[in-house]
């Protein structure tokens, strides 16, 4: 257990549980063979990231709770609520199922050391299972009620699946594009990865507290954890240790999907390497993916994009920072610090 994740488990251990218990709640069928699917799933649900950042992040924007030295104290009990049981089940229905989607669209045969659904059972269903965990999450997410502000928790949940979905759709068509330019990266990966951690952040908050400025200081923090997750993410697909990591690595590559550290090298590399990679990435030979692993590797593009990557871990820090310090934030802090040092 990493010493993020042990912070963590130290504030929330049993509302995480809890969330355990109302996903396979949520999710059990009467049909032996869906169960058997949502139970391979369930395995790549490693550390429950997203679900800590709705907990964390309701903590971090609950009111200050008396001193025990004042009367009629309730500091033992916890300003988590059951909203934000549900809200941390939602979001992590959502992204198990961009998960089971994303491998699909990767040809992916690997995740957290086993087998995707696809390589089992077929794409077919793979796209049907992450359909069912889409639907069950605006299924619970629907028995909520909007906040005390008046905002509809189901329309923010959806808003972020369209963008989502937008993210992907502008990463496929730009595929092979080798004149993709880094604003546009930029604009793919919030969509498709931190849009979703900077609404777990808002979810959070917004079952917490009514103050518009806590709940957008931890919604930046989540944009900001999610970018740099991402940046880090595609460092590890070229330079990753596919044991290490867990997964299948080399994806990017093998798609044509150009990420950072690729957009910064044929940028700035020789032009007979600009070339090489190229000529790699439209070959089809057998050994191309380890090939362009071993031309970027060593390159400063690498050190470009984990600079990025560290930035923009600075900005999450500095949002988090103008927030009455606590427990919640500084465990909020050590999950924005491991997002650079992970190497999985």
């Amino acid at each position: 257990m990493t010493p993020a994740v042990h912070a963590a488990a130290n504030l929330i251990g049993p509302h995480l549980a809890a969330v355990d218990d109302l996903f396979a709640a949520e999710l059990r069928s009467d049909l032996p063979h869906v169960n058997a699917l949502v139970t391979h799933v369930g395995r790549f649900r490693g550390k429950m990231l997203r679900p800590m950042l709705v907990l964390l992040s309701g903590l971090a924007a609950a009111p200050a709770r008396p001193s025990p030295e004042e009367p009629d104290n309730h500091a033992a009990a916890s300003p988590l609520s059951p909203p934000h049981i549900t809200l941390a089940t939602v979001v992590e229905m959502v992204h198990m199922a961009t998960l089971v989607h994303d491998d699909i669209l990767d040809d992916a045969d690997v995740r957290r050391k086993g087998a995707t659904i696809n390589h089992l059972h077929g794409n077919e269903a793979a796209v049907l299972l992450g359909d069912f965990l889409i639907s069950h999450a605006y299924h619970l997410c629907s028995s909520l009620r909007s906040n005390p502000n008046g905002q509809d928790y189901s329309r923010l949940i959806a808003h972020t699946t369209n963008v989502v979905c937008e993210g992907e759709l502008t990463q496929n068509v730009n595929r092979r594009n080798w004149k993709l330019t880094e604003q546009t990266y930029f604009d793919i990966i919030y969509r498709k990865t931190a849009i979703l951690t900077e609404t777990c952040c808002r979810l959070g908050a917004m079952a917490s507290t009514s103050h518009r400025f806590a709940v957008e200081a931890l919604a930046t923090y989540g944009k900001k954890v999610g970018l740099a997750f991402q940046i880090v993410d595609d460092i590890l697909d070229i330079c990753g240790s596919q044991k290490a990591v867990g997964k299948s690595l080399g994806t990017d590559i093998e798609k044509g999907k150009l990420t950072l550290p690729m957009i910064h090298f044929l940028k700035h590399a020789a032009p007979q390497h600009r070339a090489l990679l190229i000529d790699l990435l439209e070959s089809a030979e057998h050994d191309r993916i380890e090939r362009v692993r071993q031309l970027i590797s060593p390159s400063s593009s690498i050190t470009y994009a984990r600079r990025h990557a560290e930035n923009l871990i600075a900005e999450a820090l500095a949002a988090l920072g103008t927030l009455p310090a606590s427990s919640a934030s500084a465990a909020l802090a050590e999950m924005a610090h491991f997002v650079t040092a992970r190497d999985r």
